[in-house]
């Protein structure tokens, strides 16, 4: 890892999200950040279908600068393009990417002349999103998860000097097939992950959805995380210390198969998790009745970790910006602003 990275990343994180901090290397132009509020769109854990339609397209609207909605997303992908909508499913009924946001998503990429059928929904695991209410035969859009093993590209690899345990699922887990015992702890390790076949191959433009919440290992579970952790095998290695994935995040997302494909961020923040995600805590949720949007996953992401730090602060929880040092290091890449001078929050809610 680089000396400066390393360095940034033994600082809390918390620090540099201060007004006025300029201990990062700024992005070429001040970050907007869109955000839409309207309390009736959540109650008791249940979205409003047509109030969260309003908010999503109202956002998609202002990043794009367009009057129709068709016309919006178009302007975002091309009718060659082949779409992908990235949730966050670790959160089981109640604490998933909202079906009504998705939803919304679909209907303005059909407004813009793209197939229902052809559009690709997907987190690592769904094991929640039917209880969420998501419904493939009802939706028209394909649901996907990522297969253990076979949906990773054996060609798409990234590797990190980051030694991780490997586990049934992962590409190498054993060379020498399924029916084979556990490698002994010498052998069943890798420094490279490969990335699911879904980035690699099948998708050529991204819309990442995560949810508002925090993560028990990397700090936030936010946009530069929910596109890139769930998106690789031998993953586990980048929630562990003493880097929690500061350096390996930023560098996933950067790159062709990830960042350079994803077109949108809008965060979930209907209902919003500050401890013990981004599985579901409703012990330590709220519902924030919220969505963001933008082209910049940093500013985004510094958005959500002040709000983060405020509910546990609130609640006398230790701060958690010390796990997040991947937001300050795609920062210091240039990935987008940190800095809460440069991250304009428009507020564009009727």
């Amino acid at each position: 890892m680089p000396r400066l990275i390393f360095l940034l990343v033994a600082l809390p994180v918390f620090s540099f999200l201060k007004a006025g901090a300029q201990s990062t290397r700024s992005a070429a132009t001040p970050s907007l950040v869109y955000e839409v509020h309207n309390s009736a769109a959540i109650e008791h854990y249940r979205s409003n279908p047509a109030i969260v339609r309003s908010m999503v397209d109202t956002l998609v609207l202002a990043v794009t600068h367009q009057a129709e909605i068709g016309r919006a997303w178009a302007s975002l992908v091309s009718p060659s393009d082949r779409i992908g909508i990235k949730i966050s499913g670790a959160g089981g009924e109640l604490f998933t990417t909202h079906r009504d946001v998705v939803n919304a998503i679909v209907d303005g990429l059909v407004a813009a002349g793209h197939i229902r059928s052809s559009i690709v929904v997907w987190d690592r695991s769904l094991g929640g999103v039917r209880e969420a209410g998501y419904n493939p035969g009802v939706d028209g859009y394909q649901i996907k998860s990522i297969a253990p093993r076979d949906g990773y590209d054996a060609k798409a690899i990234f590797s990190a000097p980051f030694m991780g345990n490997l586990i049934w699922g992962d590409f190498e887990y054993s060379a020498h097939g399924w029916e084979m015992p556990l490698l002994s702890d010498t052998e069943n390790i890798s420094s490279v992950s490969h990335f699911s076949r879904i980035v690699s191959n099948e998708v050529t433009k991204i819309i990442n959805v995560p949810v508002l919440s925090d993560s028990v290992t990397n700090g936030i579970a936010g946009c530069l995380y929910n596109v890139t952790i769930p998106n690789v095998d031998n993953w586990r290695r980048f929630t562990q210390p003493p880097d929690y994935g500061a350096s390996s995040i930023p560098e996933i997302y950067s790159g062709p198969r990830i960042g350079r494909k994803v077109v949108l961020n809008l965060m979930d923040g209907l209902v919003a998790q500050y401890a013990g995600g981004p599985e579901s805590q409703p012990n330590y949720s709220l519902h924030f009745a919220t969505l963001y949007a933008g082209k910049d996953p940093v500013a985004i992401d510094a958005v959500a970790l002040r709000h983060l730090e405020e509910w546990r602060a609130r609640s006398k929880l230790a701060r958690i910006g010390r796990l997040a040092g991947h937001v300050l290091v795609a920062a210091q890449l240039g990935l987008g602003n940190l800095s809460s001078d440069r991250i304009e929050v428009r507020n564009v809610g009727r």
